[in-house]
């Protein structure tokens, strides 16, 4: 049974034709401990269930789900160039951002505590969407999407970001190491956990990243996924579902 959600929340902008969508863990059919919008194929859940979730979360944003763009995502840089959605016989390949010039054709990334990166230049009709975790974080996977988005006729100056719920600053603990390796790539993921604790604010550094290439239209969540029960988060749950943001253009 949908549960009470009904649609995917939507940002369109109004006159230039790009959508973004984030989802939370409500209104699918998947069973606790994925209850209820799983959108994720590799994380235990019941293969039907995530189907029929993927199915629904793209009608309710008007998609047609086979013209979805997934990742097999590793936590890299690697970038995919896509002019249509895999076939039913294709091996996806290992990569942590796609991007397309073919309007109507979405794309999607899915996240459980990770920043989830939507981009769009509607003038050069031109989309991408990254999965950006610590390590990609690092590797520079978002200037990596930006970079090829660029090829395709896309400009920083009118690429518009929105970065999705993702585990915030206060609350991604790590070793001291760790924070000052990631922060010696990316200063501005330099953080500490609400408890005193060093910590990796991803988002951030995403933005930092993003302000540094050229792109001024950024939009960031509100959502920590390990503060909010209305969204997945590995770190807080460990066994858990995913949620998915969709990019696309008219």
């Amino acid at each position: 049974m949908i549960g009470p959600h009904d649609a995917v929340p939507a940002v369109a902008h109004a006159d230039s034709g790009a959508h973004f969508a984030f989802t939370d863990r409500w209104g699918g059919v998947s069973a606790a401990p994925y209850a209820e919008l799983n959108l994720g194929g590799a994380v235990g859940d019941d293969s039907a269930a995530v189907l029929a979730n993927r199915g629904h979360a793209a009608r309710s944003l008007g998609l047609d789900p086979a013209r979805v763009v997934w990742m097999n995502q590793v936590h890299g840089r690697d970038v995919a160039v896509v002019d249509g959605a895999w076939g039913e016989t294709s091996e996806i390949p290992p990569v942590d951002a796609v991007v397309t010039a073919r309007r109507g054709l979405a794309l999607a990334v899915l996240t459980a505590d990770c920043t989830p990166v939507l981009l769009a230049d509607p003038v050069a009709g031109v989309v991408a969407a990254v999965h950006a975790g610590r390590p990609g974080l690092v590797a520079g996977v978002v200037p990596a999407a930006v970079e090829a988005m660029a090829a395709l006729g896309a400009e920083p100056s009118r690429i518009s970001a929105h970065t999705g719920p993702a585990v915030c600053g206060r609350c991604y603990e790590v070793p001291a190491a760790m924070r000052a390796e990631v922060a010696e790539a990316v200063p501005a993921a330099f953080s500490e956990t609400s408890w005193g604790t060093p910590a990796v604010d991803v988002t951030a550094g995403v933005h930092a990243q993003l302000d540094a290439l050229g792109v001024s239209d950024r939009h960031r969540s509100p959502f920590c996924t390990r503060e909010s029960g209305d969204h997945f988060s590995y770190r807080r749950d460990r066994t858990t579902g995913r949620l998915a943001g969709y990019v696309w253009l008219d």
